[in-house]
């Protein structure tokens, strides 16, 4: 201690054994820690990205609630395979597209059970380019995105059932986000195990965002973007350089990292392009980009049954199922049995079997009762119709029908039959009291119309026979009208059937199907 020349004290600056002064270490330890602060917290960034997280136990098998029992025996051994279309997998449940890992579980146990077997992307491709069938009852799994819980939780249940899946990569946002997405370690031991190959899902393109001046968003892929700096939209050839060029980076992404080249593609959202801003010349460009790089595309949503098949692959285009967070394997199974595909000598006496036909506009009936008279549509509706197995037929190209219809009335009333429904060409035939026509259908919109004069009659017997290149009707045991293919695949023009009924009059009187039989 000091002392002043006044007597008073001076307390001198506390040091270390080294002699210098604690408050000045402090300062420097403290500017240190500062200046290393980002350091730290990038190289612990990096390292989480990069990093393997341990992968949780597989659940007690049977905790995902009662086994598939008489629906696993009673599933179709349809030839080809459903695609199924997961998303993430995890305990989270606030979202409907997170399945737990007891309910994956369970539907994978009830998929063995009842003889299902899992391809790989590879052998999946295989199918659609050469048509041959992999053997009975067998499932494409996929996983969108790429989540965390690929690795954590899926994994482990695929190791116990000895199954095979692939998982649609965002490659942009692999490794960002942890633990939301899977890193590239993560990925490359899935590759390593056997059971993963990896497919495309975009880099960087699986956002929603701005479309139009008033803010409305939707997928960046399917859609061309405002621009609001410029206050306009994207011109085609900003879009298509944008899409092409995120393709391209994808797929790099996956060879990077010494993956095999991806074979199939995923789309955003499963937003369909009839529903975007896309003019049809652009929407062309895209799905010329796509069969550039990929076998074929996937989509959850389209607008016409494109299941596994010679349909599929010649649009290239591939409809899934998709499995959520309500989907109970028991409800899994009777939805693959739905899309088992059946030959035409299957479908014996439609009208006899309520759940095979789907109902379509909004009368929120089901069945085919409103073609058959057994119930009558809402009030105010003028036609109702319904598919008879639209994802099972779809590939169908030879079969005959053989329909009785009544309680037809003037000009007021007809019944219709859709044949090669759902495909690019279908064709329509409308049966009324004394007239019948036979109409062709095109994406173009152009078509040819063949008509016919009936002995007038409340009562008709039809016959329609469908091959790849004809369509031919008799009515009443008399030659109606015939149309004939144009010069596309068989493929591109294969389909099942659909009934429909109408009633315009005041009367209210509907026409029904007596009766309906396929061979």
């Amino acid at each position: 201690m000091a002392v002043r020349s006044d007597g008073s004290r001076v307390d001198r600056p506390r040091r270390t054994p080294d002699g210098r002064p604690l408050l000045r270490v402090a300062l420097g330890l403290l500017t240190a820690a500062v200046v290393a602060l980002p350091f730290t917290a990038a190289w612990q960034y990096d390292a989480l990205r990069h990093a393997v997280a341990e992968q949780a136990a597989p659940p007690v098998s049977g905790d995902g609630g009662p086994g598939p029992g008489a629906d696993a025996k009673a599933a179709p051994a349809g030839n080809a395979p459903v695609v199924l279309a997961y998303h993430d997998v995890g305990p989270d449940d606030r979202s409907r597209y997170t399945v737990t890992p007891e309910h994956l579980d369970a539907q994978l146990r009830a998929l063995r059970d009842a003889g299902y077997r899992t391809l790989t992307t590879r052998e999946f491709t295989d199918f659609l380019r050469t048509g041959r069938a992999p053997g009975p009852r067998t499932v494409h799994l996929t996983f969108d995105d790429g989540t965390h819980g690929l690795w954590t939780h899926a994994d482990p249940v695929l190791a116990r059932y000895g199954m095979k899946a692939a998982a649609y990569l965002i490659t942009g946002q692999v490794g960002t986000h942890r633990p939301y997405y899977l890193s590239w370690p993560e990925v490359e031991r899935m590759a390593r195990s056997g059971r993963w190959d990896f497919q495309a899902h975009t880099h960087l393109s699986h956002e929603r965002a701005a479309v139009d001046a008033a803010g409305h968003e939707r997928s960046v892929f399917t859609n061309r973007l405002w621009l609001a700096d410029e206050g306009r939209v994207e011109t085609s050839d900003e879009y298509r350089r944008r899409v092409a060029a995120d393709l391209d980076r994808s797929v790099r992404d996956l060879v990077r990292h010494d993956l095999p080249r991806p074979r199939l593609f995923a789309y955003p959202f499963s937003e369909r392009l009839d529903e975007s801003n896309l003019d049809a010349r652009d929407a062309d460009a895209l799905r010329s980009m796509l069969r550039e790089r990929f076998t074929a595309t996937l989509t959850n949503s389209a607008a016409r049954p494109l299941p596994a098949g010679p349909r599929a692959a010649a649009a290239g285009q591939v409809q899934r199922l998709e499995v959520t967070r309500d989907t109970t394997a028991a409800g899994l199974l009777r939805e693959l049995a739905r899309r088992a595909t059946v030959t035409p000598q299957d479908a014996d006496r439609p009208l006899s079997h309520p759940a095979h036909w789907q109902t379509t506009g909004a009368t929120g009936q089901t069945g085919p009762g409103m073609l058959t008279g057994d119930s009558r549509p809402p009030a105010g509706t003028a036609y109702a119709s319904a598919d008879y197995r639209p994802f099972a037929t779809a590939d169908w190209t030879d079969y005959r029908l053989r329909a009785a219809v009544g309680g037809l009335h003037g000009t007021s009333n007809s019944v219709g039959i859709t044949l090669r429904a759902g495909s690019e060409h279908p064709v329509s035939l409308s049966v009324g009291h004394h007239t019948a026509s036979l109409t062709t259908q095109d994406p173009e919109g152009t078509g040819d119309r063949r008509s016919c004069r009936l002995k007038p009659s409340a009562t008709h017997r039809i016959t329609v026979s469908v091959t790849p290149r004809h369509v031919r009707v008799s009515v009443d045991g008399e030659s109606c009208a015939t149309v004939r293919a144009g010069r596309w695949r068989a493929p591109e023009g294969a389909g099942g059937f659909s009934l429909s009924v109408r009633n315009d009059g005041p009367e209210r009187q509907w026409p029904r199907f007596t009766s309906l039989t396929v061979g």
